[in-house]
């Protein structure tokens, strides 16, 4: 790897995911990796790239690789084990997030039936009723533990119905959801005893679905498993396990990703009271609102890729081999791309973020996240009378996904919808 920045750390500067400081506000240590070493070399051998620019070429090169099985790395272990690298990642329960075409792109193509605007906005009338639903509830005891009573409950109950999950399961899914989010930290942050509960959710989901794709074969439904073992396109059908492996990465990108953005952009909106203000004068403005809020303050922090040949940026050139994290977090906030960037501005016009990525991997579920975020914080703005932080807010300690565990809120009263 070589770089105008000799891709060598600035002096003092940290990355550590692991402090608690940082996971409550990561900002300032990217602004000085933007400043300072936009190309910030690890102790592990990858590089970071902490501006817009060079992680947007990044994530639409075609030599840049999501395919971690595609690595030096990978193909070095398989061999030191004994095993055939190429078999050993045909045998990989891999989602299509982390495939590269021609394989993402005949997975993605299948699932993205499901994902289409005209059932995306035919999911409308149910959202706003669990939506109305949970305010209803939180109206009676006088405040909302936002992540607990809304942010969660929401997203899982639209994802659970879309496949099929009967209600009484609905728990299951979460509690699985919140270990399997782990599962996009890179691995070299995660502890051995957090990987064992991250094999043991994701052998007990496994199990949960393929019992659903015995059933739904038996006797088909009006439901996304049904429709997912039904689908095909030129001959090409999902396999067994293809077809666990995508429903695991559906519940936690359906369903992490928008239990963060409703709690990262409702603590947002609180601590900045005049767009708060804005939003409750005028609702029209919740489109452009929650895109400043996924700008601002990311549910998903960070992505990776590995160089497949020399890839040349502005900052850095990647070669063949190289581990790339690219600051999704970090580009948001960049003040080359954004005016004003570290502020909030729910009016911004100009707002080419990067939250949902960009490139043949953007964000399949970004559509349903959008209208589910819109519908829940644009509900809170509007109905929730003098809502405050009623504690401090509790981060998880994921990586990738960036959320909070707790955001306890009062309120005086709450409108009627």
């Amino acid at each position: 790897m070589t770089s105008t920045h000799e891709g060598a750390p600035a002096p003092g500067l940290l990355y550590n995911p692991f402090d608690v400081a940082f996971r409550g506000d990561p900002y300032p240590v990217y602004k000085r990796m933007r400043d300072e070493a936009p190309a910030y070399l690890t102790p592990l051998g990858f590089v970071m790239l902490s501006r817009y620019a060079d992680c947007v070429a990044l994530l639409r090169h075609p030599l840049a690789s999501s395919d971690a099985t595609k690595s030096d790395a990978f193909a070095a272990e398989m061999r030191r084990q004994g095993r055939d690298p190429v078999e050993a990642a045909a045998e990989a329960r891999r989602p299509f997030l982390f495939m590269d075409p021609p394989d993402h792109t005949r997975l993605r193509g299948l699932v993205s039936k499901a994902f289409t605007p005209r059932v995306i906005e035919g999911l409308r009338p149910r959202i706003a009723a669990i939506v109305d639903e949970l305010l209803a509830a939180s109206a009676r005891e006088g405040s909302i533990e936002v992540i607990e009573d809304l942010a969660y409950p929401l997203p899982v109950r639209i994802i659970s119905e879309m496949l099929g999950v009967p209600a009484e399961d609905h728990g299951k899914f979460t509690a699985w959801s919140r270990v399997m989010a782990r599962n996009l930290d890179p691995d070299a942050f995660v502890s051995p005893e957090e990987s064992e509960r991250r094999l043991a959710a994701v052998g007990a989901f496994s199990e949960y679905v393929a019992g659903m794709i015995a059933k739904r074969r038996a006797d088909p439904g009006d439901d996304l498993v049904s429709g997912l073992i039904a689908a095909e396109d030129e001959g090409a059908k999902l396999t067994e396990v293809e077809l666990i492996s995508t429903c695991i990465l559906l519940l936690i990108a359906g369903h992490e990703t928008t239990v963060s953005l409703i709690g990262n952009g409702t603590l947002a909106l609180l601590r900045h009271p005049d767009q708060l203000a804005l939003l409750r004068d005028d609702p029209l403005l919740i489109r452009s609102a929650v895109e400043e809020l996924l700008r601002y303050d990311p549910p998903v922090q960070l992505t990776g890729r590995n160089a497949l040949g020399t890839i040349e940026l502005e900052n850095v050139t990647l070669e063949r081999g190289q581990q790339a994290v690219v600051l999704l977090g970090s580009a948001n906030r960049d003040e080359r791309q954004f005016a004003g960037a570290e502020g909030l501005d729910i009016r911004r016009e100009d707002n080419r973020h990067v939250a949902f990525g960009m490139g043949v991997h953007f964000c399949l579920g970004a559509p349903l996240a959008r209208v589910e975020g819109a519908i829940a914080i644009g509900a809170l703005a509007s109905r929730l009378v003098r809502p405050e932080l009623a504690g401090p807010p509790v981060y998880k300690e994921n990586i990738t996904l960036r959320g909070l565990a707790s955001l306890p809120v009062s309120f005086g009263a709450v409108l009627p919808a």
